[in-house]
């Protein structure tokens, strides 16, 4: 459980600030990453940010084939990395972490 602690409340966390920032929000999330990408200073953050999502769906595909899990398992978090970034590595972290506690206590 203390592994999955800290990914959960970062997880409960920003998961809820997103939520709340786009229900605030004056535009929709494609109008806002056009914006972004409009402007050097920004575009440049925002390939960086993807460039780390990237590596984290190549960890999660690597993590999830060494486990001997199908592609597929991992294909929602791949999703919603594509779209809210880190909210799918901490929810794979998550899912990963209790699963681990179950099988433990199946044992």
């Amino acid at each position: 459980m203390k592994k999955t602690v800290l990914p959960l409340i970062a997880l409960l966390a920003f998961t809820a600030y997103t939520a709340f920032a786009m229900s605030q929000a004056e535009q929709s999330l494609i109008d806002f990453g056009i914006e972004l990408m409009s402007s050097l200073d920004t575009a440049q953050v925002v390939i960086d940010l993807y460039i780390l999502a990237a590596l984290a769906c190549v960890w999660m595909y690597q993590d999830n084939k060494s486990r001997k899990k199908p592609f597929i398992a991992i294909v929602p978090y791949i999703a919603i990395t594509a779209v809210f970034v880190s909210i799918g590595p901490l929810l794979y972290l998550v899912v990963k972490g209790f699963s681990k506690e179950q099988g433990a206590g199946a044992t």
